[in-house]
């Protein structure tokens, strides 16, 4: 499984890239993995606001439904509307087409309650023992 080294990642299995003053979220490709075919994503609407570690949106595939949580706080400034038409793209690109929300962020600080790639690489592969 890939763990590109320049995002942030959370034991929800969500991944953050920092451009500036804001960041593109989505979910790793281990959370795409575990659940399976995605059949439906739900984002919140741009202008939302929402603290760390809150949920924003959901993903509905064939085995469940599950929360996705924020990886920092901040204001939705976009969300990938390609995802109504082909949820599908959250398993085929999860770390490219297959974003989700992008947010002003509220406060860099946060990024250091996030895990790096290899301190998310060891998370996973305790989950899996």
């Amino acid at each position: 499984m890939a763990y590109p080294e320049e995002l942030y990642y959370t034991k929800d299995h969500e991944w953050l890239r920092v451009e500036g003053d804001e960041g593109t979220i989505g979910i790793t490709e281990f959370a795409s993995d575990a659940l399976g075919d995605v059949v439906y994503v739900e984002l919140p609407d741009v202008g939302e606001k929402f603290q760390q570690g809150k949920p924003f949106g959901s993903v509905e595939s064939v085995k469940s439904v599950n929360e996705l949580f924020i990886p920092i706080s901040g204001e939705i400034v976009a969300i990938n509307s390609e995802l109504v038409d082909a949820p599908e793209l959250v398993n085929n690109a999860p770390y490219g087409q297959g974003w989700m929300i992008r947010v002003k962020i509220g406060s860099k600080t946060e990024i250091d309650a996030l895990l790096t790639s290899s301190e998310y690489e060891d998370f996973v592969a305790e989950q899996s023992e």
